[in-house]
């Protein structure tokens, strides 16, 4: 069993986690002593990362899962290397099958052919055997005939002895006929010798065939027994085969699977770059927005400023004219006054005073 391990939880990070001290205790999800640009910890720049993220309006938790596909492409290459040796386990478990059946397939053979070795040995013994059976058989009837024979020879013999007082001639032939009767008994016996030693000739080669086929028997008991224990082991290595295919089917299954989310975090990821890229578009657009209306925003507080300046020194010189206004005003009624006070002064009759 992989066991997973524990990375820190900062994307730029990943540095593999230590595991909890022998105390025991929940691990940890950042790194304690890495720093970063400001002497900032792995936990703050992954704080700072999210404050970011929902600054663009992006939700971390799709966001993160770049992550995931990190980790899934890290299991995936962590399995990579057990269904490697796991196949090479197979083709080794598949070659020694293969070299166990035909060990077992050429042990029968041998077996075999042992066995029509010996049955043809047996056959042949148990034909000479036969022959010699025969022989022997013939031989003693040509004994037995050669002692007919003899039996008559000698009768004849006795009958020529018996006649030899009546015939000198007759004596002569008996004793040749008796010298024929011997010879023939003694080819006979000859004969009947030569067919006893074939025939315990035959008799040791029907033994020693008997003996050969006894140990082709043996043989093929023994073969058929290493072909059974053949046919055991290869069935055991069939079960394991059957199921070590099982493991791989599994394997290759979980590797589609990894490769199946791989490609759905792939392109996941492509969608969240697409929708990030236009996020960031769209943050862009506002900004440059934003940077529009403030450069009007200036300049429209410049142009008020402008315009309250030129109020501000208009009201001035209005107060002013106003003011040169109201003093020609004054000067004016005064004069006025004047100039009417020296006309009705110069129009009134002599003797009166202007009142």
């Amino acid at each position: 069993m992989i066991e997973e391990a524990v990375r820190c939880g900062y994307s730029k990070c990943r540095a593999e986690l230590p595991p909890p001290g022998p105390q025991g205790g929940r691990r940890r999800s950042f790194c304690r002593d890495t720093r970063w640009s400001g002497g900032r910890t792995c936990a703050q720049m992954a704080r700072a990362e999210r404050d970011a993220l929902d600054a663009l309006g992006l939700d971390a938790g799709r966001a993160t899962f770049q992550l995931d596909a990190d980790r899934l492409r890290e299991h995936v290459d962590a399995l990579r290397e057990p269904v490697a040796d796991l196949a090479e386990a197979l083709e080794a478990v598949r070659a020694r099958l293969d070299e166990v059946e035909g060990g077992a397939l050429a042990a029968v053979e041998t077996a075999n052919r042992g066995a029509a070795e010996a049955e043809a040995a047996r056959v042949e013994a148990q034909q000479a055997r036969e022959r010699a059976e025969r022989d022997a058989r013939a031989a003693r009837e040509q004994a037995a005939q050669a002692v007919e024979e003899k039996t008559a020879a000698v009768e004849r013999a006795a009958a020529a002895a018996r006649q030899a007082l009546e015939a000198t001639e007759a004596l002569g032939a008996a004793r040749q006929q008796a010298q024929d009767a011997m010879t023939g008994r003694e080819q006979a016996e000859e004969r009947a010798r030569d067919a006893e030693r074939r025939a315990a000739e035959a008799e040791a080669a029907t033994r020693e065939a008997t003996v050969r086929a006894e140990r082709a028997v043996t043989e093929r008991d023994a073969a058929n027994s290493r072909a059974r224990e053949h046919r055991a082991e290869a069935d055991a290595l069939r079960a394991e085969l059957a199921t070590a295919r099982a493991e791989l089917t599994g394997a290759t299954a979980a590797r589609e699977e990894a490769q199946r989310g791989l490609a759905d975090a792939q392109r996941l990821r492509a969608e969240l770059a697409a929708e990030r890229d236009e996020a960031l578009a769209a943050v862009r657009a506002e900004r440059d927005a934003r940077h529009r209306l403030d450069q009007e925003l200036a300049r429209a507080r410049e142009r008020a400023e402008s315009e309250s300046a030129l109020r501000t020194r208009a009201d001035a010189e209005l107060d002013r004219v106003r003011a040169e206004l109201e003093g020609l005003r004054t000067r004016g009624t005064e004069e006025l006054r004047a100039l009417v006070t020296a006309a009705v002064r110069d129009a009134a009759p002599p003797g009166r005073s202007a009142s």
